[in-house]
């Protein structure tokens, strides 16, 4: 009987997207166990396509005073019978479900820092890397990426054109690079640009549009396997720390994020193989000239 290994992580886009080289090395290093990823139903349909995961469970996070969907889930996860956990979450929720799982063999935020009690100033990719060599994981192949594709022919998309991303989380308005700098970037490119993010940006879009009219408003009508399909299609990608970004640079989009002091590019920035970012603070100060400038460094490989 094959081993059984449980997964964890939860959200958000941006650090699911930052887990891709984890899972990857999971998979490789345990090639013939039955691999569950316990993952919320937003990034459930993208994860079911991805080659490193036997199975898909999307009811990772159950609102504690839910104490029936709390029960379902413990029940469900001491069932399994894991062998062994990878919580690449590595959240207060996430660490409490060891309290589920029984003797498994549990890799995740404990056991990393009695190994190293300054994980916390590592970047993400940095922190997984060093709690999975902990637990005797030390080659990271390269991703394989393929999966992350869906039909584009619906959005008429013009035969070069620039990926924006001028949204973020709505609880972080900070993080927001002013939608006129966008506009006005938009202006300056060689390229017209393609307009990602949620329907809730629809109004940043429309704005950058009035400004470069041959433009194109795909808000609210991708999915997270278009963006990826986008991505490797555009000549760059410019946007804020949000989701969306991480995603085009983990496809290998030149892709180059805009920071302030909401968020610290040496904790977090998006990491692809042509990626980039440029930080002013307070953000509203960053300048279009700023963002050109270090636009022109990234190339995408020939």
């Amino acid at each position: 009987m094959s081993e059984r290994i449980l997964v964890i992580k939860l959200a958000a886009l941006g650090d699911v997207v930052q887990a891709f080289t984890p899972f990857a090395a999971i998979r490789a290093h345990h090639p013939g166990a039955h691999i569950t990823l316990l993952t919320t139903a937003p990034f459930a349909p993208l994860l079911r396509r991805a080659p490193w995961f036997d199975e898909i469970w999307d009811d990772g996070r159950p609102d504690w005073s839910d104490l029936r969907a709390v029960a379902r889930l413990a029940w469900r996860l001491r069932r399994a019978g894991f062998g062994r956990v990878y919580d690449l979450q590595t959240s207060s929720r996430s660490s409490r479900y060891r309290w589920f799982t029984g003797r498994a063999a549990w890799s995740g935020v404990e056991s990393h820092h009695r190994v190293n009690p300054n994980r916390n100033a590592l970047h993400t990719l940095e922190r997984q890397r060093e709690q999975l060599a902990i637990a005797g994981i030390r080659d990271f192949p390269p991703p394989a990426l393929d999966w992350l594709d869906d039909p584009l022919a619906d959005f008429n998309l013009p035969p070069c054109f620039v990926l924006l991303v001028p949204g973020a989380s709505p609880g972080r308005p900070g993080k927001r690079w002013p939608v006129a700098r966008f506009a006005e970037l938009a202006m300056r490119l060689q390229a017209p640009p393609v307009v990602l993010g949620g329907p809730a940006e629809a109004p940043l879009a429309a704005e950058i549009l009035r400004a470069r009219p041959d433009g194109l408003d795909l808000t609210g009508r991708t999915s997270l396997a278009q963006i990826g399909a986008l991505a490797r299609r555009a000549a760059a990608a410019i946007g804020n720390d949000t989701g969306p970004t991480h995603l085009a640079a983990a496809a290998g989009c030149p892709t180059l994020t805009v920071f302030g002091g909401d968020s610290d590019p040496a904790l977090a920035a998006p990491r692809g193989p042509v990626s980039a970012w440029v930080r002013q603070v307070p953000l509203s100060a960053l300048t279009v000239e700023q963002v050109l400038a270090k636009l022109a460094t990234l190339k995408r490989p020939a």
